[in-house]
């Protein structure tokens, strides 16, 4: 009996016509009127939002690990995975000689280091060896359904999602993607691909000799990085290292920091959204200027302090065994 409602509920989307974005969850009202003023049809966004493939299945694992205390344990141990990761150093510089001709040119377009993507890209996936078992979309639209909007963290939780939902949406309507075909491997978070790109960041999406970045391929996924970094965080002159302090000691120094300071930041006094306050580690030392300069580029990426020390520290040990 089931199954006969869902085939009956299918053919009946399959004959539908759609001329407007009347739901009834106005989230995805907005979705669709965004969607369509990016010109998505409305039949398919209709089709995308009504779909039971999509919208009718829901990611729990993924909107346990959102909650608040699960993002808090995530940020305590990004400093013992930057530990553990120092360990793939050499598997980074067999990375970087491997995909050289890429590096070449990526830094040439972007002046982006080669160190730092290889960094960013083995924190992110171990290099592509890690892969994602969600699916982005239903990852957001989880989020978006099940949030209610009680406080200011659950209202941008909400407006993250459908930003992101629309991303997809678009994505898969300009690639002529049915939206039952509409699959993006994700992380539990929605993040996609090598370079675990947001959905709402694939306008940072570049492809190495092609015109169709495929962020799963390592090629796209290098240059896409790069072009994120040079785009969003103003990384267009690449870091001598020869002027760089010891960053191996300095990552051990924060991490003390950090431990005797709860409201601590490598890199900022004051976030300049909510205007809090932090214990800024290289702030006012002349001798960490460069470095946080670099620092602060790798946060637009992550804003996770931890996350870009780890990523200079990384980058720092690579170019240190490339020079051998």
């Amino acid at each position: 009996m089931l199954k006969s409602i869902l085939i009956l509920s299918l053919s009946t989307l399959l004959f539908a016509k759609y001329t407007n974005c009347e739901f009834q969850n106005k989230d995805y009202i907005d979705v669709c009127k965004k969607v369509v003023k990016n010109g998505v049809s409305y039949k398919y966004a209709n089709k995308f939002l009504l779909s039971y493939f999509k919208t009718k299945k829901f990611d729990e694992i993924s909107y346990k690990y959102l909650q608040p205390k699960y993002i808090k344990t995530h940020k305590k141990n990004e400093k013992k995975a930057n530990n553990v990761l120092v360990k793939y150093v050499p598997d980074m510089i067999e990375h970087l000689n491997k995909y050289s001709e890429v590096y070449d040119y990526s830094e040439k377009k972007y002046g982006v280091n080669r160190e730092v993507i290889a960094a960013i890209l083995i924190k992110e996936t171990r290099l592509g060896k890690i892969k994602p078992t969600h699916d982005a979309f239903i990852v957001f639209n989880t989020l978006v359904v099940r949030t209610k909007p009680n406080t200011k963290r659950e209202k941008w939780l909400i407006n993250m999602g459908k930003t992101n939902m629309v991303s997809i949406i678009t994505h898969c309507y300009k690639k002529g993607v049915t939206p039952e075909g509409c699959n993006l491997p994700s992380s539990y978070a929605g993040a996609v691909g090598i370079p675990q790109f947001m959905p709402n960041s694939f306008i940072y999406a570049d492809g190495y000799k092609s015109k169709v970045p495929d962020l799963t391929k390592m090629e796209d996924a290098i240059m896409s990085a790069s072009k994120f970094l040079n785009k969003k965080a103003n990384f267009f002159k690449l870091i001598d290292w020869d002027i760089m302090p010891d960053i191996e000691d300095i990552e051990s120094q924060w991490y003390e920091y950090e431990f005797n300071n709860d409201n601590a930041s490598f890199v900022y006094e004051k976030s300049t959204k909510s205007g809090k306050k932090y214990d800024c580690f290289a702030c006012g030392k002349d001798e960490l200027a460069y470095l946080k300069e670099y620092t602060k580029k790798i946060m637009r990426y992550n804003n996770s302090s931890n996350y870009a020390v780890g990523v200079m520290r990384l980058a720092y040990d690579s170019h240190k065994g490339l020079s051998k």
